[in-house]
């Protein structure tokens, strides 16, 4: 398939075969470049980023779209990821300082502003497709609402999500989003929109797009906060940092990966994984063996509950020598047995690409949030805690490990007072938000029936 300008892959959300995109290679950041990046804010290092892979907007273009974004009125503060000090060798990369206090909103208002600027020179339209397990619907939702041009569509599993995580999505009265709360697990929301964008016909007649991480968009404004967090930690060059990701999806700790792959000295890569601990599972032995809906927990860490990461093919892509048809094999196998074993590669995965694992529970959040709170007065979040928790057995002496944060603790109240004895407070301007009234459609987890809706309701 012929190369693509980042406009087209932005507009497309998957590849154009239903495959997920990725650059033909991944540019190099020497040593002199990276330490000239240190005087830069947010903003201009994003434009630095970014600009190594977006060949067809202007650079005056994208750095005016990047000072849009990555405004203080946005994110609350001018330092729009700051560093949170824990103890014990652990600092949080705080990413979720954005409008639906989740580490999503970094990437999710980038597309929001590069949509529109792409869609506004193309004189198009275009239909958002997405899947949320709690927190990429609605700061996807936010950075698109009233967006000239755009429609969103969002999936979400129904009654598997918290309170607070419904209240920001439902409650948005603006006619171009559409929540449809789906009965099913996020895996099967998932799913549908890989049918639907998969379908050929159907995306091009309905203009369909993603937001999702299968959005390769996503993926590359990720990266940027990797380069901030280690230009931060570190006083020159060649400095090793290790990151821990929460992981549910793959896609935060896949543009760590990336990040590494363009000369970033980055340490380790601790994902750490709920009680759906497939992705755990494969880096501790070698065999990816995703669960179905049925044994798909619901935790309460639950933006975490998935069992099939879509992302996850873009690092094996990487474990197979980057050839197509080996993970094209890989894949066809994982239809037939519902697994592959990659077992033999299992050194590669510390030695070459840095990643080790762990898992948590539910009492192990309970825990992490608590001591962490006591020790440092700092309240975390439960995905936060599941990343603080693994991270613990991975700190090395004169190595920065930088935890980074999913979302703001206020987004799960029930647990924090679970841990804490009291509620987590939401910030002034959303305490009225569980009062709003909330416009969501439910229906049966049938590719058919979101189908149906699309065609009735697309911009």
């Amino acid at each position: 398939m012929a190369a693509l300008p980042f406009s087209d892959i932005l507009l497309e959300g998957l590849a154009p075969d239903g495959g997920l995109t990725l650059p033909e290679s991944f540019p190099h950041v020497d040593t002199q470049q990276l330490e000239s990046w240190r005087a830069l804010d947010y903003p201009g290092l994003a434009a630095e980023v970014l600009g190594l892979y977006i060949d067809d907007i202007p650079r005056a273009e994208l750095s005016r779209l990047v000072r849009q974004v990555y405004r203080p009125d946005v994110f609350g503060a001018a330092e729009i990821v700051p560093l949170k000090p824990l103890n014990d060798g652990l600092t949080l990369l705080g990413l979720s300082q954005g409008p639906t206090l989740a580490f999503k909103d970094i990437a999710m208002q980038f597309l929001g502003h590069v949509f529109e600027y792409v869609l506004t020179q193309r004189n198009a339209t275009l239909n958002i497709l997405g899947a949320t397990s709690g927190d990429t619907g609605s700061a996807a939702e936010y950075a698109l609402r009233g967006k000239r041009g755009i429609s969103v569509f969002m999936l979400s599993p129904y009654g598997r999500m918290s309170d607070f995580q419904r209240a920001q999505m439902y409650s948005l009265q603006d006619a171009n989003i559409h929540n449809l709360a789906l009965r099913g697990v996020f895996d099967e929301c998932q799913d549908i929109v890989k049918k639907l964008s998969g379908d050929l016909d159907f995306k091009a007649s309905h203009h369909l797009g993603a937001v999702n991480s299968i959005n390769w968009a996503r993926i590359a404004a990720q990266i940027v906060y990797y380069f901030w967090g280690w230009l931060r930690v570190t006083h020159g060059p060649g400095e090793q940092v290790s990151f821990a990701v929460p992981s549910g999806n793959f896609g935060n700790i896949l543009s760590g990966h990336i990040a590494r792959s363009m000369g970033l000295p980055v340490r380790r890569l601790v994902l750490a994984t709920n009680e759906n601990n497939v992705l755990e599972e494969f880096f501790r032995t070698g065999i990816y063996r995703p669960r179905s809906a049925e044994q798909t927990q619901a935790t309460s860490s639950p933006s975490m509950d998935i069992s099939r990461a879509s992302n996850f093919e873009r690092f094996v892509f990487d474990l197979v020598g980057q050839d197509s048809g080996k993970l094209r094999e890989l894949w066809e196998q994982l239809g037939r047995r519902g697994e592959f074993d990659l077992s033999h590669m299992r050194p590669q995965f510390e030695s070459r690409y840095g990643f080790v694992s762990g898992s948590s529970t539910h009492a192990d959040r309970l825990r992490t949030i608590r001591s962490t709170y006591e020790a440092t007065g700092v309240l975390i979040d439960p995905h936060t805690a599941d990343g603080v928790k693994v991270a613990a057995h991975y700190v090395e002496s004169g190595i920065p490990m930088l935890v980074l944060e999913t979302a703001l603790p206020a987004k799960f109240s029930k647990t924090i007072e679970e841990a804490i004895g009291v509620p987590a407070e939401p910030p002034a301007h959303l305490r009225s938000l569980a009062s709003l009234a909330q416009r969501v459609e439910v229906m049966d987890c049938d590719a058919q029936q979101v189908r149906r809706y699309i065609e009735q309701h697309a911009a």
